[in-house]
């Protein structure tokens, strides 16, 4: 009865929660085990429910709080909390409590609870005194502002072991599938290996981590972790969320300087081989779980390094190339073959690869840059974020320009970025090094709708960002040589929710306006480029040019050619580094379990 708008079955993607008659219904035929709803629950009364279905896999699906129904001890929350803050209470009671504290206010009597006489409307919170206070959130050191607006090196500073084992101890090991770890995409056992991290056991932390990810040291500094792990932590709201990132990065980058490697010598090799196409998060995923599991594994990609979009989209002062370099030589030491410079469809055929491999897994990721049919958005001095991000990073690698790709320097500029997601603060952030004499971020929606991370929205303004918030771009402006002048506007409000729950911008009559422009940068996301020798070979692709692959067959991730498997922004459209990555996993397993490979173990 406390819930009027039900952000359970908003947040629902495939419609298997509904709110009929003030209370909740879940069709469990129809839910995907995606944890959308245990997120979105304001109460914390939904729960995923793993259910076994065949020999080493289960079922997720979501359940909602029944008070333990079935148990003779009443609900097990009440039972066991430790601070015997629960009880449980009638209606009659409640209504009870509420009359008191309405008379104790009118007598204006302003006693804390626990100095009430009526017992009977709090429980006593024997064990509280035992307790430990939390300590508030530690966060990383970052370097001065200065030296971030004039370089590309990495802004956070790693945890030193204190700094590590103190945020390790603010945990408060909610238990096995906690909320942390059901919100991460890679399921990661966090509570666990951050008790690891609080013992000093950085070994087995590492171990632990490998287990569920492909690449820790990576997430733990690119994803954003206060809409997934941190965003659900227990103590978010009270203390701050302990910061999971920080440690996820502490203990890769502590066992990596050691010199960890994973040791396969458990591995037995099979007579089975598998190209992937695409070095990114989602190939380099699919191909860590296949030589885990004994497979042979050749890597094709179009660039001269590893990693996608991680080396070439993202901006080296959110992540550190050599750390890619790194897992590239990690990766050819386990046995993972890789061709790089190598386009298929262009350099090599697929026809080939199908002659030469038993499966195919294809993950090239999302490339060709949205458009917002705004008039002159073809004009000189508008860029799209992808190029414009592509070309800097090989300028700061010292790699070769392409005449596609060439380099654009906003030094002197005054520059506007059109979008508010993460791409658009990388662009941001990037022309602000350049040396640009002003940048502004320019978003239809207010501050709090902004989809990217707070964190990156926060480093920007550090470092000189300008934001202006509710406009909508209408045209561009040029200049009498034909070159964008500046943007026209209109202000905007937000009006109804969408499909998505997101409130819809609705343009202000008669508050149209020109702010000036040297250089545009338009930052609205990206969809899947075109792929004809995918599509030649029997693989279906939906009206956006998504690849149609089944995640819910027998084996999972794959398309309508059953040698030819697909996972990542390719399949689900741009979305996060470690959804591309769990998707690789998963097609990975689907891969095995269609070669007909025994699994080494559970990925």
């Amino acid at each position: 009865h406390h819930c009027e708008d039900a952000p359970c079955a908003r947040s629902c993607p495939n419609g298997a929660i509904s709110h009929v008659d003030d209370s909740i219904q879940v069709n469990q035929q129809k839910c995907i085990g995606c944890k959308s709803c245990v997120v979105a629950c304001p109460f914390g009364t939904m729960q995923i429910v793993l259910t076994p279905v065949a020999a080493g896999k289960v079922k997720a699906t979501a359940h909602k709080c029944d008070l333990c129904a079935g148990r003779e001890n009443g609900p097990a929350c009440v039972e066991n909390c430790p601070a015997d803050a629960l009880q449980l209470v009638t209606d009659a009671a409640l209504s009870g409590m509420a009359k008191s504290r309405r008379l104790r206010t009118a007598r204006q009597e302003h006693q804390p609870w626990h100095a009430s006489t009526a017992a009977q409307e709090m429980p006593v919170m024997s064990k509280v005194e035992q307790m430990q206070a939390t300590p508030a959130r530690g966060e990383p050191d970052k370097l001065a502002i200065e030296a971030r607006k004039t370089g590309f090196d990495e802004i956070y500073l790693p945890f030193r072991a204190d700094q590590a084992q103190r945020e390790a101890s603010r945990c408060l090991k909610c238990g096995e599938h906690s909320v942390c770890e059901w919100t991460c995409p890679l399921h990661n056992h966090i509570p666990q290996w951050i008790e690891l991290v609080k013992a000093g056991n950085i070994d087995a932390a590492v171990e632990l981590s490998h287990q569920t990810n492909t690449l820790p040291e990576i997430t733990g500094r690119v994803c954003p972790q206060d809409r997934l792990c941190e965003g659900a932590c227990t103590i978010r709201d009270e203390h701050g969320a302990v910061t999971i990132g920080n440690i996820e990065r502490y203990i890769s980058d502590q066992a990596l300087a050691k010199g960890w490697r994973p040791d396969l010598s458990h591995v037995t090799k099979v007579d089975k081989r598998v190209a992937i196409i695409g070095a990114g998060p989602a190939g380099l995923a699919c191909a860590d779980v296949l030589t885990r599991n004994g497979v042979a594994v050749t890597v094709y990609d179009r660039h001269p390094e590893i990693g996608g979009l991680l080396t070439f989209g993202i901006p080296s002062f959110k992540l550190d190339k050599s750390l890619l370099a790194r897992r590239r030589e990690i990766f050819s030491a386990m046995g993972i073959h890789f061709e790089l410079n190598c386009e298929v469809g262009k350099d090599v055929s697929l026809d080939s690869l199908l002659e030469q491999y038993d499966a195919v897994f294809v993950g090239v990721g999302t490339y060709r840059s949205m458009k917002a049919g705004l008039p002159n958005e073809d004009a000189p001095g508008v860029y799209d974020a992808l190029p414009f991000l592509i070309a800097n990073t090989k300028q700061v690698m010292g790699l070769e320009e392409l005449p596609e790709e060439p380099f654009i320097n906003t030094a002197g500029l005054n520059v506007v970025v059109l979008g508010g997601g993460d791409t658009a603060m990388d662009c941001v952030r990037t022309a602000l090094r350049h040396g640009a004499s002003n940048v502004t971020c320019a978003y239809r929606r207010d501050e709090a709708n902004m989809p990217g991370s707070k964190k990156e929205v926060k480093n920007a303004r550090e470092e000189g960002a300008n934001f202006e918030f509710n406009v909508q771009p209408v045209a561009l402006e040029l200049n009498e040589q034909g070159h964008v002048c500046g943007i026209r506007f209109l202000r905007t409000r937000l009006g109804e929710p969408d499909a998505q729950g997101r409130r819809r911008p609705v343009p202000v009559e008669g508050s149209e306006f020109v702010m000036p422009a040297d250089a545009v940068i338009m930052a609205f996301g990206f969809n899947p480029h075109g792929m004809p020798w995918l599509e030649s070979h029997g693989v279906t692709v939906d009206k956006w040019g998504r690849i149609i692959a089944d995640v819910e067959s027998q084996y999972r991730y794959q398309t309508t050619n059953p040698k030819i498997f697909a996972g990542g922004d390719a399949v689900r459209g741009a979305d996060l580094v470690v959804t591309a990555m769990a998707e690789g996993r998963h097609a990975a397993q689907g891969i095995i379990d269609w070669l007909g490979v025994k699994s080494v173990k559970s990925h």
